[in-house]
């Protein structure tokens, strides 16, 4: 033992290693995430020390007054809004950052701030994600994705497509949110057919953007696609007097959602035009292993029953008068409940939720009902629609249509809805606009918030892909907005007066 520690501590030094870590060199200085980091800072600075801003006055004549909670947030909405496009910080820390704000500055109390991060909609989002998860580990997700890929074939363009047509079609029956998270799972295996799933590729961010894009499309089409249908057309009712049927929503909804499709599918060959134009050998090998999976096993049965249930009683909760009060997040949370009870999931899968995206959406929430709360947002409504008072009414209409289009990509659509329509409501008689073509304009670009992650949760689940940076969304996103509003003002001036819609008000 001595000659041997005689050999390990020759000289009294230790023997030379085989290999030598060297120190990692620190990473060069960011200066453009420094820059946002702080213009985002400066902004909200300026804004909540500039002096009072002047009321917004409506037709009425009604004053609204900003209050000093109201500028401060739009200080932070702001703020917000560069750091999660620029992602200065992680987009959850960026989410934290909303609720400490708001605390510090007192822009609203703490327990109100931090308690929209765990809100109702919140764990809708979490119980989605974990079917998403369950349907992944379970092997459901592959089992859908080579059935798809055998009958689509090895085009990418139709893959595409196909995709994209699959997210609108579930939107018509169930919430896109929970559309998202399932068809997500589905699209990941079929990207690892294309190339490494962490690896981003044009195809890739293609894919992934436009199933976001493809689920808001499909989701002005029903009521069940989404809740701000359903909050839109009871402000209706009760302001105007008349009722839209849930046939007559689909009618006028129907033919603009379909073209959104493929006006999707066409800006995503056009500005993420896959590398390659087919993937040879695809559909074999999608059915070799499709056939390798054998058949469905309990695990995959009693996750697509559960998931199913969820659905259906959802969707009924729309019929079913015993059922509308019922919480939809307490439904979808049940088959996070029984996904551990009968031991589909474990407590390390409880540990894969990306908490990232949830905290995501929880600022969304809370900047959502900031806005809301301190009164800024209908401020904003109030000085944006009065501009439009002495336009023509198409000019009004379009008007009403971009503002609530920039409103929900920062805020719930169902808060962008309950602040804008009922005062594009009143304004709309002025004009001699009817009230009808108010109601699906708002609804139309309401549903659709492309440009920002926290416009809805599709988005945000769609960047778990790892395929895009939230700057490529928001760029793709001012296209295709740009898109939906050249859509929506043929809608409003040609295809619904031609379908029976009234647009104008007769005199």
């Amino acid at each position: 033992m001595a000659e041997s520690h005689h050999e390990v501590v020759q000289g009294g030094l230790p023997p030379m290693p085989e290999t030598i870590e060297l120190v990692k060199p620190a990473p060069p200085f960011n200066w453009k995430r420094w820059l946002f980091l702080a213009l985002g800072l400066v902004l909200f600075a300026i804004i909540y020390l500039a002096p009072g801003f002047p009321d917004a006055v409506d037709p009425k004549g009604e004053h609204f007054v900003l209050t000093r909670e109201g500028k401060a947030s739009i200080a932070l909405f702001l703020l917000a809004g560069i750091w999660w496009v620029f992602e200065v910080v992680p987009i959850g820390v960026t989410a934290i950052a909303i609720g400490v704000i708001q605390a510090l500055f007192l822009i609203r109390k703490p327990d109100v701030a931090f308690q929209d991060f765990m809100g109702s909609s919140v764990w809708f989002i979490i119980g989605s994600i974990v079917i998403g998860m369950t349907f992944s580990k379970t092997g459901l997700t592959k089992r859908m994705a080579y059935k798809m890929l055998g009958l689509i074939g090895e085009k990418t363009s139709m893959i595409y497509l196909g995709c994209f047509a699959m997210t609108v079609a579930m939107t018509l029956i169930m919430a896109h949110t929970a559309v998202a998270a399932a068809v997500f799972p589905l699209l990941m295996a079929v990207y690892s057919l294309y190339d490494n799933p962490e690896k981003p590729t044009t195809f890739g961010k293609g894919l992934f953007i436009g199933m976001a894009y493809s689920a808001g499309a499909g989701s002005v089409i029903t009521l069940l696609g989404a809740a701000r249908g359903a909050v839109a057309v009871a402000f209706f009712k009760e302001m105007v007097g008349r009722e839209i049927s849930f046939f007559e929503l689909t009618k006028y909804m129907a033919p603009l959602g379909f073209i959104m499709l493929l006006a999707v599918w066409g800006m995503m060959m056009i500005m993420f035009k896959p590398e390659r134009a087919t993937i040879p050998g695809l559909r074999e090998r999608a059915k070799a292993l499709s056939a390798k999976l054998g058949p469905m096993r309990r695990n995959e049965k009693l996750a697509l029953a559960i998931t199913l249930a969820a659905v259906l009683v959802m969707s009924a909760s729309s019929f079913v008068p015993a059922l509308k009060d019922v919480n939809k997040s307490a439904i979808i949370l049940v088959t996070t409940l029984l996904f551990f009870i009968l031991e589909i999931l474990t407590i390390n899968d409880l540990e894969d939720i990306p908490w990232n995206i949830a905290l995501l959406f929880g600022g969304a929430m809370s900047i959502g009902y900031c806005l809301w709360q301190t009164g800024a947002a209908k401020w904003i409504a109030v000085h944006w629609l009065s501009l439009f008072q002495g336009s023509h009414w198409f000019v009004f209409v379009m008007g009403i249509a971009f503002f609530v289009l920039a409103m929900t990509n920062f805020i719930m659509n169902v808060a962008a809805i309950a602040i804008s329509l009922p005062v594009a409501l009143v304004i709309a008689p002025y004009l001699g606009v009817a009230p009808e073509v108010i109601l699906f304009t708002s609804l139309a670009t309401a549903g659709m918030p492309f440009v920002l992650l926290v416009g809805a949760a599709p988005n945000a689940i769609a960047y778990g892909s790892k395929q895009f940076k939230s700057s490529e969304f928001f760029t793709t996103g001012l296209v295709a907005s740009l898109v939906l509003m050249v859509v929506l003002g043929v809608f409003v001036s040609v295809i619904w007066p031609t379908m029976g819609m009234p647009v104008t008000l007769a005199r």
